[in-house]
């Protein structure tokens, strides 16, 4: 899992959006000069429908998990850090292995590199922009988080054993009446556990998700069918890299996948049990 912003990162340093006392429209963000490369993406991933369903609001401190390209991070932080608060987070990077030192080293620098690209990017607030691994939460972080939003990053978890660390501390983040968003590549219905569990494949059971998140003291409070794609059979032997963007075949069946478009996804909200 890449948890720093590649060299798309650097469509952030754009035209301002607004001023830092300012909390601009979601509509004047998705619509900014940054996000040009971005926008194609609108149509499989429904970013205004999905924050609405997920209640995130300007004036929130929301976290991100696993920022990875930026794709979110390039809505999110412009959105809420005039008004509220962005925090980027990740696993502990010391506990996994690397294959080599230079690997170890982008993997280790990335809150750095993070927060340093976002603190240039005109229009947002570098005092209300942190990222940090769990192990390092700053102090006074706990209990202050409005929404945690996790995109696509689910499967990743599951199959790297991290996904009750980070529900955990997720957990420790939110605010009472805080909420975790998901957005998960599903499987298809009557999938087994063998081939879409235990088996990394991208996508997941959505009664998997849900038992995880259970086990970490949450519960299910809706879900919706926002980022669905009824085109996608979700059952590619290679699993969901088959799919745009990444279209791991290359120019082999390139239009079949295109004309299928982005997976088909679940949309989940869940919130603190009592």
């Amino acid at each position: 899992m890449r948890l720093f912003l590649t060299a798309a990162a650097a469509a952030l340093i754009a035209t301002p959006l607004a001023a830092d006392d300012h909390a601009p429209e979601l509509e004047e963000v998705l619509a900014a000069d940054l996000r040009d490369e971005d926008r194609a993406r609108d149509q499989y991933r429904h970013p205004a429908e999905t924050l609405e369903f997920f209640g995130v609001e300007p004036t929130m401190t929301v976290a991100e998990f696993g920022p990875g390209g930026g794709w979110y991070t390039r809505v999110l932080a412009p959105y809420v850090s005039a008004a509220g608060k962005y925090i980027a987070f990740g696993p502990d990077s010391a506990g996994r292995e690397y294959r080599d030192r230079a690997q170890e080293a982008r993997a280790k620098g990335w809150t750095e590199r993070f927060t340093e690209t976002l603190s240039g990017m005109e229009g947002v607030n570098a005092a209300n922009v942190s990222a940090f691994e769990i192990d390092e939460m700053p102090e006074g972080t706990e209990g202050t988080v409005d929404r945690v939003l996790i995109f696509r990053s689910m499967h990743g978890l599951n199959i790297g054993n991290n996904a009750d660390e980070v529900l955990k501390a997720a957990r420790r983040m939110l605010k009472d009446d805080g909420m975790v968003g998901v957005v998960q590549h599903r499987a298809p219905e009557g999938a087994s556990y063998d081939d879409y569990g235990a088996r990394q494949r991208g996508y997941m059971r959505t009664q998997d998700v849900i038992a995880i998140f259970a086990a970490n003291g949450f519960e299910l409070v809706s879900q919706s069918e926002i980022n669905a794609n009824p085109k996608d059979p979700a059952n590619w032997e290679r699993g969901v890299w088959t799919l745009p963007p990444v279209l791991q075949f290359g120019e082999e069946d390139r239009d079949r996948y295109l004309a299928i478009g982005e997976s088909d996804r679940m949309t989940l909200l869940f919130k603190k049990a009592d």
